[in-house]
């Protein structure tokens, strides 16, 4: 095959890459505690045609090496943890994370994933439970004679109960953070999970040791930027264009070359 088609299909194959990354992203722009990705690429190996020649002596001019590159490929898929808009909703159990750090939660299996997604809800046995069904992490347990619930910005949860006038504290949620979050899996249902090159989780109330504190009655939405993505899209489809106009060209110089004869 001619090397020029083969580099010109890892160019749109890439550029196709990139345009499933956007998609995903503006699907998502309304999902809560969202981060969009951005795709990187590297070059491939190049080829390399005559090394370096030196011009008469040592002590002479000498010339580079002549290499020819042979495309592109997909590197990595960049998660970006910039803080999304604080939205208002009203209700005693959103949370929003104004800062860094991840609720932690318990999957069925018993493994702890982490999220900040923060639409909280109480299961049937009255725990705090994410929107998804996981548990929170520690367990709070709210009492069925409960009102008022309240959770301060450094995570306590507090209710009153019956006829009591003073609120009643029942926990503390804690934060989780990590050396380099965008090095997470992401599992599905606004859920991550730690891997080696995120590090281990560091563990800590909100509103101190540098975690973000909680705002009651909010949710962090997506940080995704419509008109951003939308440009990027535009990028993409020229990018993927002109080279599938390099295919048609390398092919069409083929068909030139293969008719001399004729």
């Amino acid at each position: 095959m001619d090397p020029a088609l083969r580099a010109a299909a890892t160019g749109m194959m890439a550029q196709q890459t990139r345009t499933e990354i956007i998609a995903n992203n503006l699907a998502n722009v309304n999902t809560s505690g969202f981060k969009r990705s951005r795709a990187h690429f590297e070059d491939l190996l190049y080829q390399t045609v005559q090394g370096t020649q030196i011009i008469g002596g040592v002590e002479t001019e000498t010339l580079p090496a002549i290499q020819v590159g042979r495309g592109t490929r997909l590197s990595s898929v960049q998660r970006l943890h910039e803080q999304g808009p604080i939205e208002q909703t009203g209700r005693n159990l959103d949370i929003a994370i104004e800062g860094d750090g991840f609720l932690q939660v318990q999957l069925p299996t018993g493994q702890l994933a982490y999220t900040r997604d923060g639409s909280l809800q109480i299961s049937d046995q009255g725990v705090l439970v994410t929107s998804g069904g996981q548990t929170v992490q520690p367990p709070i347990r709210i009492p069925v004679d409960a009102s008022e619930l309240t959770i301060s910005v450094s995570g306590v949860v507090s209710v009153r109960r019956g006829t009591d006038i003073q609120p009643t504290e029942l926990g503390r949620i804690e934060l989780a953070r990590f050396a380099n979050p965008s090095g997470m899996l992401n599992l599905g249902q606004n859920l991550l999970a730690p891997t080696t090159a995120s590090g281990q989780p560091v563990i800590g109330f909100p509103n101190e040791d540098g975690m973000g504190r909680l705002q009651q009655g909010s949710l962090e939405g997506s940080n995704v930027e419509i008109v951003q993505e939308m440009v990027e899209m535009i990028a993409a489809m020229r990018a993927y264009e002109i080279n599938s106009k390099a295919i048609k060209t390398a092919d069409e110089m083929g068909q030139i070359a293969n008719n001399i004869t004729r």
